[in-house]
């Protein structure tokens, strides 16, 4: 009986890890066809061996049949991805610092029925502080699958971070993932001008989860042994080569 019953739990096991396998396979595929699209210009396509766009959207679990938010898309990078990829089975909405999108990419093929939300959203720094406050009620989205952000986290003050996490768990429907990414500060390290736009993965963590998160995964999709976490992001060592901690939460059913 314990015979049947462990190779019973394996054959479970191998099932539910090739379908999950299969899932990835299959989002990797449609996200590299999304990124032929003419309208990535040459300068977004050299960034596509260092951001892996496609492991990066399968490891976070992303189907194009989802309702998916993504947060302060600046100048559309992966925008000009997630609105295609999603336009004909799922929904994209773009939330908080979308003037550019909505600028230069609304009229773009796969972004017409691109949603705009949030803008609202209040973004301001205070005299003497480096980081970005953020104030909103909402971002407009109930149920959503997923909340994406990439690169942003870092461009916050504490109350900024907080305000950004609670809209996403607010929008997210119960089991929804909310995707973050961010450029990696070393833990505990008092800031200084060269780790401005760094982040400790560990103070993002705990903060994230007192916004009601639970941390699911991470990846080491961007981690580079090479970044010595030393010097500023801009600068001509890491640029286009930082070390990034790729984190996957969970809102709780």
């Amino acid at each position: 009986m314990k015979t049947l019953l462990a190779s019973s739990v394996i054959a479970i096991s191998l099932s539910s890890f090739n379908a999950l396998a299969d899932n990835h396979a299959d989002i990797a595929d449609k996200v590299k066809q999304v990124m032929q699209s003419e309208i990535r210009t040459e300068r977004d396509t050299e960034r596509d061996r260092n951001r892996k766009p496609a492991e990066t959207l399968a490891f976070f679990g992303l189907k194009d049949d989802m309702r998916i938010v993504e947060l302060i898309p600046g100048g559309g990078w992966y925008a000009k991805i997630l609105a295609p990829l999603m336009r004909d089975s799922g929904e994209y909405y773009a939330a908080i610092g979308t003037n550019s999108v909505k600028r230069n990419l609304a009229d773009k093929p796969g972004f017409d029925k691109m949603s705009i939300v949030a803008e609202d959203a209040k973004l301001w720094r205070e005299e003497g502080d480096r980081f970005y406050s953020l104030e909103l009620d909402s971002l407009g989205v109930s149920d959503a699958d997923m909340v994406l952000t990439f690169r942003n986290y870092h461009n916050f003050n504490e109350s900024g971070r907080m305000a950004m996490n609670n809209a996403a768990f607010a929008a997210l429907k119960p089991g929804g993932i909310y995707a973050v990414v961010d450029h990696t500060a070393r833990h505990m390290e008092p800031d200084t001008p060269s780790n401005g736009r760094r982040v400790d993965p560990v103070k993002a963590i705990v903060e994230i989860q007192r916004a009601g998160f639970e941390l699911v995964d991470y990846s080491t999709l961007h981690y580079r042994e090479d970044d010595e976490l030393e010097y500023e992001v801009g600068a001509k060592s890491v640029t286009g080569n930082t070390d990034r901690w790729t984190l996957k939460f969970r809102k709780p059913d």
